[in-house]
């Protein structure tokens, strides 16, 4: 069965030949990793794992055009990138300090400038590897969701501000956000023929306690966006729409549904996720892709906690509705440790499933 049909069938609740894998893989992992098998340079950690699913995103930013390095050093690099935002970033880091966001005010909305969502040096760094990557995963679109973008945009405590003490205003400028998101993410639909698979919509709202924003602000202001989303990925011809979001989305799960979210990821348990309560609770409305602590039990890699952890997760797969995995797999996380979780996969991941594996 290739990836492909195999993450299908489990978004389908159907039973494939076994609960599919997705994970990412920071740099120090995969350098322990080939370390601790020798494994060649052109063997990829993907494949040796079998992940089945592949992300593809374009420069969804609003004008990749005007992005430009404005002082360097040898420890940082000060830019203004594709959203108008100015941010300091540590050279060989992810996360940025934004110094200047590109909406200060409402006379500001009026003035954003967003790049034609055709064009085609947004995507061309994917194009022509698309056709491998389709064959050896099931690949998905990817855009970012209103509250994250919207954070880029206006700076992430003034639109949690906003949010609070301007309503109206935060709901236009997630709006305006949200219109763009969508240009980009059916473009990539239809760029990429990945109308069989879907989309998923990249929209960090959350901590380990709970999200940044009341269920009632998300109502009024962003369920909207959500709802306009995935009616448009809807009407491109995705047939699955997913979100990922770090941390407790719980209190959120009812209007994320009720807005057309089939899944979510990464089903986060350090957070309080449990993916087989979610199970019991609603059923096939849900899919989930993810549910192992990357936090806590795997870190620790006690045998007999990481194998009661990891079977409990893939009782919520019995029938079907599952992807094994945890979102990023870190150095903190030993290659032994991981080999137990695929080996457990391996074992008690097909179908059809024991019912009773502990």
């Amino acid at each position: 069965m290739t990836s492909k049909e195999r993450v299908l069938r489990a978004f389908n609740f159907e039973l494939p030949d076994r609960v599919p894998l997705f994970d990412g893989y920071w740099a120090e992992f995969v350098k322990a990793w080939r370390a601790a098998k020798r494994v060649p340079k052109d063997v990829s950690i993907q494949d040796h794992y079998g992940v089945d699913i592949r992300i593809a995103v374009g420069d969804e930013t609003l004008a990749p055009s005007r992005a430009v390095v404005l002082e360097e050093s040898s420890e940082y690099r000060i830019e203004r990138d594709g959203w108008g935002q100015v941010k300091r970033v540590k050279k060989g880091g992810y996360f940025f300090e934004q110094l200047q966001p590109n909406v200060k005010s409402h006379a500001d909305l009026d003035d954003l400038y967003a790049d034609p969502p055709d064009m085609p040096s947004r995507y061309e760094r994917l194009d022509a590897a698309m056709p491998a990557l389709k064959q050896r995963y099931a690949v998905f679109a990817k855009t970012g969701g209103p509250f994250i973008r919207a954070c880029f945009v206006r700076g992430d405590v003034n639109f949690l501000t906003d949010m609070a003490a301007d309503p109206e205003f935060a709901a236009d400028l997630a709006m305006r956000i949200t219109d763009h998101l969508i240009a980009i993410g059916c473009e990539e639909l239809r760029r990429w023929e990945l109308q069989d698979t879907g989309i998923w919509v990249y929209d960090d709202m959350a901590s380990v306690n709970g999200p940044m924003f009341s269920p009632a602000a998300a109502e009024r202001i962003l369920a909207p966006c959500w709802a306009k989303m995935i009616a448009a990925y809807r009407e491109a011809g995705a047939a699955h729409v997913i979100l990922h979001s770090d941390g407790n989305i719980a209190p959120l799960l009812d209007i994320l549904l009720d807005c057309g979210f089939e899944g979510i990821n990464p089903v986060e348990y350090n957070a309080g996720l449990d993916a087989l309560a979610l199970r019991e609770r609603y059923g096939k409305r849900l899919i989930l892709i993810g549910g192992l602590d990357n936090a806590g039990i795997l870190p620790r890699g006690d045998r007999a906690e990481v194998r009661e952890h990891v079977l409990r997760v893939l009782a919520a797969g019995r029938e079907g509705g599952l992807v094994l995995g945890m979102h990023s797999v870190g150095p903190d996380i030993a290659v032994e440790t991981y080999d137990y979780v695929i080996e457990l996969l391996r074992e008690y991941g097909r179908y059809p499933m024991d019912e009773n594996p502990f």
